[in-house]
């Protein structure tokens, strides 16, 4: 018995040590952790538990038959971040460059289905140079595996992966099918086909950082949802995320002890809006001044600026904040905001959050460029998301509300719950001028001073429509307050919604417009 647990404490040796000494100290020479080091990072000390530590390929072709370690090049188990459950695995790049195989599939797959039967979140560290060319075919269908788990857990339980290194070919696929996506800035990149590759086929210069580098992933693309400097913070960060969230899609995301007035009033919200209607202002600075203090996470902070999506806290509980910012393209909606916004709703949705819109829209941004490239099609997903959600819905309206967006936006047709609306709201069909030049055409055509007359109609316009309160004598809104009350009246308002039951017609599933 002593000389097999020593075999066993051998094994077990090797599995640590990874891919050797001057591995590591290369990753750690680019100013990366190992993968065992990230874990230590992310999990609870003394929490994980290891599983599949000695499994190890069983290819002898091409040189394999001397390249065996155990583990295989992926670390997988179970711990507890704060004191709550999560499965992790970890790519080790130390270990033949982190390249997949069909082992890494079985013990990523394996840990997927423990997640699901167990309720729990599942995190995923990347750092891979993509399939393990030498097992050819089983290498591709190992990912297949993968991908078929991703899709089963998507929406029952939290998913978030962390690209900490290069993540190229399928490998980016089982990303981009779970929640949410960090990138590490200048040592992560995610791309199908490499700039060699591109270069030798469509003759294209391009380096690999503006190809699949974070930044380009966070502000154009859209693939990742934060960008961060270091695998600390990324590693932080997903602790951060966790605590928005909760376990699976059957509980409510935890609460944290109220550390916030909840009747705190806030004067500046009454001047945050200008006189002047084409003058912008931050919507985040709205958004802060409402919800619980620092507690905002941007999803998709660079992406799409003309909306917000994000996380916040109302006395303590999680809530989904989706909001126009006036600051960018006066918080008309486009196609990348539109499927921004679609995608955050559907995952508050899924996971439990209530949903709070905050309104200031002129309608979906015009342009043949906008039309060519199918923004009915993009705007769509926006009304099927909330029109889809069963959360409790919230809205507050504070100034512009105009034409097809007020519907998308939360409406009360979109099953919105309650409607706020601040005295600075506009709901109307269209613009005033448009308006006014469409109600009164023969009239302008005829005036002896049109200008003057224009004015007249727009003035006209602005104080039959430009205000909440005819939307609020038809019940399109629910009551106008105060924005200085807008905090204590969203958190009286989700005491009541806490308990909302809705039932869906029964279905297999929608066709999204997608």
């Amino acid at each position: 018995m002593t000389d097999r647990l020593a075999g066993l404490r051998a094994k077990r040796e090797q599995a640590l040590a990874g891919g050797g000494k001057a591995r590591i100290e290369a990753q750690h020479a680019r100013g990366q952790l190992t993968a065992r080091e990230r874990l230590s990072v992310l999990l609870d000390e003394g929490s994980f538990q290891e599983f599949g530590a000695l499994a190890t390929h069983q290819n002898t072709d091409f040189g394999m038959a001397e390249k065996r370690f155990p583990g295989d090049g992926v670390i997988t188990g179970f711990g507890t971040v704060n004191g709550r459950r999560v499965a992790v695995y970890a790519q080790d790049f130390t270990v033949l460059g982190g390249s997949f195989s069909e082992v890494q599939s079985h013990k990523i797959s394996r840990i997927l289905d423990l997640a699901m039967e167990a309720g729990i979140p599942v995190i995923g560290l990347n750092d891979s140079g993509g399939a393990r060319v030498q097992e050819g075919i089983r290498s591709l269908a190992a990912y297949g595996e993968v991908f078929f788990r991703n899709v089963r857990a998507s929406g029952v339980v939290p998913q978030i992966s962390l690209i900490m290194g290069p993540c190229a070919g399928g490998a980016v696929y089982s990303p981009a099918l779970t929640d949410f996506v960090v990138m590490v800035a200048g040592t992560s990149n995610m791309f199908l086909t490499g700039p060699e590759i591109i270069r030798s086929v469509t003759g294209e210069d391009v380096s690999t950082e503006d190809l699949g580098g974070a930044w380009l992933h966070t502000s154009r693309s859209g693939v990742a949802h934060f960008e961060v400097e270091t695998d600390q913070a990324a590693l932080s960060l997903a602790k951060l995320l966790l605590s928005y969230l909760p376990q699976n899609n059957a509980e409510d995301a935890p609460r944290l002890a109220a550390y916030d007035d909840t009747f705190r009033v806030e004067d500046e919200l009454d001047r945050i809006v200008p006189e002047d209607d084409d003058l912008p202002y931050d919507m985040r600075r709205l958004l802060d001044l409402v919800v619980d203090r620092d507690s905002i996470l941007e999803v998709s902070e660079a992406y799409a600026r003309n909306a917000i999506t994000a996380f916040g806290r109302l006395d303590g509980h999680s809530v989904g904040l989706v909001a126009n910012q006036p600051l960018q393209l006066s918080g008309a909606l486009d196609i990348d905001s539109s499927d921004k916004i679609a995608r955050f709703v559907r995952l508050c949705d899924a996971y439990n959050l209530p949903v709070i819109t905050f309104v200031d829209c002129p309608g979906y941004l015009p342009g043949v460029d906008q039309e060519y490239s199918g923004v009915i099609r993009h705007g769509a997903k926006v009304i099927y998301a909330y029109a889809q959600a069963t959360v409790p819905k919230l809205s507050v309206v504070t100034r512009k509300a105009i034409g097809g967006s007020y519907v998308a936006m939360s409406s009360k047709q979109m099953g919105n719950d309650i409607a706020f609306a601040w005295p600075t709201a506009q709901i109307a069909v269209m613009g005033a001028e448009g308006a006014s030049r469409l109600l009164n055409r023969r009239a302008l055509a005829e005036a002896a001073d049109p200008v003057a007359a224009q004015a007249a109609f727009i003035a006209e316009y602005k104080e039959k429509f430009f205000n909440p309160y005819h939307a609020a004598d038809v019940g399109q809104i629910d009551e106008v307050i105060e924005p200085r009350e807008t905090r204590i009246r969203l958190i009286r308002a989700l005491e009541v919604l806490r308990t909302k039951v809705q039932t869906s017609i029964a279905k297999k599933h929608g066709l999204f417009p997608v």
